[in-house]
């Protein structure tokens, strides 16, 4: 990749919001000792393949980078029990067998230690003398367990509190674990001050930006989707019809997207899946501890599959639009109600961002032949914490109401509807065109579009419609029909200027 000096992280100017937020694209180069202009086009399409190919280490490289700090080679399991359960609350011939990648036997309990790996390998190697990250939970206690085997120091940034100074269970069983192994946890509320404290740790510290949107950490992620193949052939014979992984920021798909190419499953359809949480703002105050689920819901599953480059980088290697062949919603009372058949049909106790997309393979699996094969492509380590009845009671005491019935009647921040029975258990399908046709919307805007589109300069080529093709998984068609429908049109030499 294109270096840049990381600096010392010793002088700190102006501390003021305005300030350190302009200072934002130079501290965040510094952190990650990398230079994203270089990969810039100077309109709507940046290269991202060439920013993922000059991560410089190959998947077989990554393997055995993992496989000396114990991450990775974790086994796939058969869900036979609920493969038979899915198939009793199914017509005759349908019920798909599930399978799930068991990786809470990482180090720290989750696939993230495969992001967190390569982040340290990289801060290593740039001789950075510490790591920081911004995170709900559970890359957090990634970050710090492998910094702790590499002898860095940690910190995290993470949002635990309303302005009541009030936490969920599960966001606080997140940060004990971060500072069990090791980290300084930043303990903060809700709202925008968590970036600006991040981006003023990094300048004081002059650590190293173990952002969860590098190609680093992307690349981290490429042997589980290898993993998979591999294992599915073994068992199988054959590569699985369909991979489901949970969705927030995108990179749990991407990078597992991405290695199920490299391992030449072409064929297999990759779902994304998560919480609905509709109508709750991430942002606010008094939604924050509205919600039960912390992370794999659509308050980041969607800003972030349809605006990718408003993450702690200038551009985000995870980009699940790109991979992405369906979305599939499921409720917070369905989840729950899968955490629990999971354990007791399958004596297994795993946590819920796992089980966001094993309930949506549960209802995927009820519409599918019995001779096709669902892999849910991650399980996460539980705790008390992350229970589903503390979750609950911790719900009660927020004045959402819990019962059974059909999860379809639950209201994100009023209710959690359990289900009645495991064939109400759903998923709902996405509107991708809709999402596809908002990124394309925010892509234009992105580089400053908008503005130079005012001045009627061309903004875009041919390059960047292709861009924005292999982005939104569409087609020409489409691309030059959203852009025409968003007062953007065509020179004729295929420049795009705004109407």
């Amino acid at each position: 990749m294109t270096i840049v000096d990381r600096g010392n992280g010793t002088s700190v100017g102006d501390r003021s919001y305005d300030a350190v937020m302009a200072r934002n694209g130079a501290i965040m180069r510094a952190a990650l000792g990398v230079d994203y202009a270089g990969y810039e086009s100077g309109s709507i399409a940046f290269d991202y393949d060439r920013l993922m190919g000059d991560v410089g280490y190959t998947v077989d490289d990554v393997r055995e980078a993992q496989r000396r700090v114990g991450v990775g080679n974790t086994p796939l399991l058969e869900l036979r029990r609920l493969t038979a359960l899915a198939r009793q609350c199914a017509e005759d011939g349908l019920g798909a067998r599930i399978f799930v990648k068991d990786e809470q036997t990482n180090p720290s309990g989750s696939y993230k230690d495969r992001r967190a790996s390569m982040s340290i390998v990289q801060a290593r190697e740039l001789g950075f003398r510490g790591v920081a990250a911004a995170t709900s939970g559970n890359y957090g206690a990634a970050v710090a367990s492998q910094a702790a085997m590499a002898g860095l120091k940690c910190v995290i940034a993470q949002e635990c509190y309303d302005s009541a100074r009030i936490g969920q269970p599960e966001i606080l069983e997140k940060m004990r674990k971060c500072e069990a192994l090791g980290a300084e946890v930043m303990q903060l509320s809700v709202g925008p001050e968590l970036f600006y404290s991040y981006l003023l740790m990094l300048e004081e510290t002059g650590y190293f930006n173990a952002s969860l949107y590098s190609a680093y950490g992307i690349a981290g992620v490429e042997p589980l989707g290898v993993e998979i193949v591999e294992q599915c052939h073994s068992l199988l014979g054959k590569a699985p019809e369909h991979v489901i992984a949970t969705n927030a920021g995108g990179g749990n798909l991407t990078g597992t997207a991405r290695g199920l190419r490299i391992a030449g499953a072409h064929h297999t359809l990759v779902h994304g899946a998560s919480v609905d949480l509709h109508g709750l703002s991430m942002a606010s105050d008094h939604d924050f501890n509205r919600k039960s689920f912390t992370t794999g819901h659509t308050g980041f599953g969607m800003p972030y599959a349809t605006d990718p480059d408003h993450s702690d980088v200038p551009r985000s290697a995870a980009r699940p639009l790109r991979y992405m062949d369906d979305y599939l919603l499921v409720k917070q009372g369905e989840v729950f109600a899968m955490t629990e058949l999971l354990a007791h049909l399958e004596g297994m106790e795993r946590g819920p961002a796992g089980n966001t997309s094993l309930a949506a393979a549960f209802a995927l699996a009820r519409t599918r032949p019995r001779d096709e094969v669902i892999v849910v492509q991650e399980t996460e380590y539980t705790g008390a914490g992350k229970h589903p009845l503390a979750q609950l009671s911790f719900a009660r005491d927020m004045g959402i109401e819990v019962r059974l019935g059909d999860p379809d009647d639950e209201i994100p921040g009023r209710s959690i509807v359990l289900p009645d029975h495991p064939s109400r258990i759903s998923a709902r399908y996405a509107d991708l065109e809709r999402m596809r046709t908002s990124y394309i919307r925010n892509a234009v805007d992105h580089v400053g579009g908008a503005q130079a589109v005012g001045g009627g300069t061309g903004i875009a080529s041919a390059v960047d419609v292709d861009y924005l093709v292999a982005e939104t998984r569409t087609d020409e068609r489409f691309v030059r029909r959203t852009l025409t429908n968003l007062g953007v049109g065509f020179s004729g030499n295929g420049a795009v200027i705004r109407t």
